[in-house]
């Protein structure tokens, strides 16, 4: 191999589908186990990437191989100041839709890549999405559908939840999870050639 090996620090699987589309192909995949809780105050954008930058960093001491380029990400729904949670449940998946319904809202993707020699580069990336305003029976049919479960903000723009947007400003890969122009252009940044 005559580039260090790329390490992804996380397990999502649309995070490996953007890569791929951008013709990257980690060589291992170490996700990140962190305390992910917003410290108290702490603004969307801050909080994004101080849990990439940790992210990067938790992976980066438990990979055991040759020098490696490091890939972490964290991706956070926000309300204003108000940082919405990583949906668990079918309740808080309806209560982020409640919340969002007819509103404009923040989606930020933090991305932090350590290069071969340990130093740190990273980036936020913001994206503006308005929701129409929806009604009871659509979100209750998404609640059911299970696809908010798990997600940032309680839903997946790039599945069925993709109707509900009037408006978006900015980078759509970067509501599903990675902006691709800006983690491309940090990777090369960092040594690590795309090529497709």
């Amino acid at each position: 191999m005559s580039r260090p090996p790329l390490v992804l620090a996380s397990e999502s699987p649309r995070r490996l589908a953007l890569l791929a589309q951008a013709g990257v192909k980690p060589d291992a995949i170490v996700p990140a186990a962190i305390d992910e809780t917003p410290g108290r105050h702490e603004l969307p954008r801050i909080y994004a990437l101080r849990m990439a930058r940790a992210k990067a960093a938790a992976a980066g001491s438990t990979w055991d191989g040759p020098p490696a380029i490091v890939l972490a990400a964290d991706t956070v729904v926000a309300c204003g100041r108000r940082i919405l949670p990583k949906a668990l449940t079918a309740t808080e998946v309806g209560d982020c839709l409640s919340l969002l319904s007819g509103r404009a809202h923040q989606v930020f993707t933090a991305v932090a890549v350590r290069n071969a020699q340990g130093r740190l580069r990273s980036i936020v990336c913001l994206t503006r999405v308005t929701f129409r305003r929806l009604d009871i029976e659509e979100r209750e049919a998404y609640v059911r559908s299970g696809e908010g479960v798990g997600k940032a903000g309680g839903y997946a723009i790039q599945a069925k939840a993709e109707i509900f947007v009037r408006r978006l400003n900015g980078s759509y890969s970067n509501v599903v999870g990675l902006p691709l122009f800006e983690t491309v252009n940090i990777l090369k940044g960092c040594g690590y050639p795309i090529s497709w």
